[in-house]
């Protein structure tokens, strides 16, 4: 009496398989949700660069074409932007190397 009969080991067979394949479904959509977040990510960072860059780029153009600066107030705003653009790579390298890790688990 105590002993299982081989239809109802083949029920909890079909159970088990079951169970794992909704998981494995389950989990499939999760990761295609993290590697969409990603390449969201990674466009929003290249977007962010490139913006940045261009903004620093036309700055620079009006203050060489603006005549009422002086030069050593040019000169500052130079170093200035010179600043903000290594800072602005710095955070697009950081930004790149967090993404490239979540892609790639050490």
């Amino acid at each position: 009496m105590g002993n299982a009969s081989e239809r109802e080991c083949m029920e909890k067979i079909v159970n088990v398989k079951t169970k794992s394949s909704k998981k494995t479904a389950e989990i499939k959509s999760d990761f295609a949700k993290m590697q969409k977040l990603k390449a969201e990510s990674l466009k929003k960072t290249e977007e962010m660069m490139h913006n940045a860059e261009h903004d620093l780029e036309k700055m620079e153009q009006d203050i060489t074409k603006n005549k009422d600066l002086a030069p050593e107030s040019r000169q500052r705003l130079g170093y200035e932007i010179e600043g903000a653009k290594r800072q602005i790579k710095e955070k697009y390298l950081e930004l790149k190397k967090s993404l490239a890790a979540a892609i790639i688990p050490e």
